[in-house]
This record gives C-alpha cells, structure tokens and sequence, in this order.
C-alpha cells in the first residue's frame, strides 16, 4: 500500500526533474553561447532520457504513478496535422499512445500514458513546437498559399526528424543503464518498461474506445520535408539552439 509520503516523496522528485528539464530548455534558447547553448540542450535530452529508464524512479513509479490521459490543445487550420505529427514523434518515445480529438474550439490530442512520462511529453512537445514554429514565421514564399504549403511540409520534416532523434536518445539511454541491485537487475528495468508500455496500452484501449482512422494527410513537399528535417538537427535536444522568435498563431 502506497503511504502518504511515499508518493508526496515521489511526485516531489519527479516535479524537480521536470523543472530542471524546463530550466535547461530555457537556459539553451535563451543564452547567445552556441556552446553553452548546446551544453544545456544535451544535459536537458539526457536528463529526459534517463528519466525514463532510472530503476529507482520505476521503483517508486510502480507504487504511486497514475495512469492518465492529458489534454493538448492543437490548434486548427493548415498545421494541425503537422503538429500532431510532432506530438506523436514525443510521445512514441515516452511510451504514452495519442489520438486526437475535433472540438468547436479547435483539435486536442489525448495523450494516454503514466503523469509523470505525460510531464515529460507536454513540456518537450512545446519547446519543440515552439523552436519549430521561431524557424517557421521566417519562411517567406511568392504567395501566402505557398508560405502555408511549405511551412506545413518543414514541420512535418521536422517532426520525423524529431521523432528519429528522440528514438536514438531513447536507445542510448537503455544501453547505457548501469548495474542495479540483485532484486532489480537490468534485465528487471527491461521487463518494468514493457510492462508499463501493454498497461499504458491497455489503459488507452479502455479510455478511448472504438478509434476511427483518419484520413492521410495531403502529400508534403519533398524540399520543404528536407529542410525541416534538417532544421530538426538543430533544435534543443542536444544540438544547437535556434533564435527564439515569436511563436507562430493557430
């Protein structure tokens, strides 16, 4: 049985590495270092990595984590897809399962997964989505249908690209996982990690009911795709910073 200050101890530990996370992802955007820049950036992947797989963190998650389902706002017009595309490359990651939601308001995607793996996934979605978007408003093509067009396709590149960096990171993480205890050997994590992954996948079975598929999206151009993906290569997750600029409108 869970006690009161097992998980008020919990929740405390997972709330100050979310703020480190934020702290870093700021320090990286904010300071005209490129060095410092990318020091901060990697220190703020790794830490969102590691995260993830520290035995003692699963430990204590498997007495007082919740399953869960977190509301992020997407917005509507032309990017919407693209920017569930990068929700979906974040999440992947971090074992949480997206589907998305039309509202008179806008599109929300409902992300499944355990709070403290969702923290993780809405605070890097919106930095990323942020850094993409500083890139995006200085995109200027002949005509503003052409502007849209290619500004749709970089995020879609962008977020592939995302998604590739955010596995690698995931990876490196897994194999780097020092010796535990005898009573929560490697192979152990392994086994707590895919455990976590069917519960995630049965809880959002449960919660979301009958999904109905939804249509591909339009094609993306292959240079715009290009040139996001390659941007992706830069953004705050242990590459270079990029200008922050204002962040673009629904």
């Amino acid at each position: 049985m869970t006690t009161t200050a097992e998980s008020r101890n919990g929740s405390s530990s997972d709330a100050a590495l979310l703020e480190r996370i934020r702290k870093l992802f700021a320090k990286s955007r904010s300071t005209a270092n490129t060095h410092e820049a990318e020091l901060f950036a990697r220190k703020a992947a790794e830490l969102a990595a590691h995260h993830r797989v520290d035995p003692e963190r699963l430990m204590s998650a498997e007495r007082h984590d919740e399953l869960t389902i977190r509301r992020i706002e997407l917005g509507r017009g032309a990017y919407m897809r693209a920017r569930l595309s990068l929700l979906i490359a974040v999440a992947d990651n971090h074992d949480a399962r997206v589907v998305f939601q039309a509202t008179p308001t806008g599109t929300v995607g409902l992300v499944a997964g355990f709070e403290s793996d969702l923290d993780v996934v809405e605070v890097m979605y919106l930095s990323l989505h942020q850094q993409a978007a500083a890139q995006m408003a200085a995109i200027r093509r002949p005509t503003g249908a052409a502007t849209q067009r290619y500004r749709r396709s970089f995020l879609f590149g962008f977020a592939s690209r995302v998604g590739d960096l955010l596995g690698e990171a995931r990876r490196n993480a897994e194999s780097a996982m020092p010796g535990v205890s005898d009573d929560q050997p490697i192979g152990g994590v392994a086994l707590v990690l895919r455990e976590r992954g069917d519960r995630v996948t049965e809880h959002a079975e449960q919660s979301f009911g009958r999904v109905r598929a939804a249509r591909p999206p339009a094609a993306a151009q292959a240079q715009a795709w290009s040139d996001g993906s390659e941007a992706a290569n830069r953004v705050d997750i242990g590459r270079t910073r990029l200008a922050g600029r204002a962040e673009l409108g629904r």
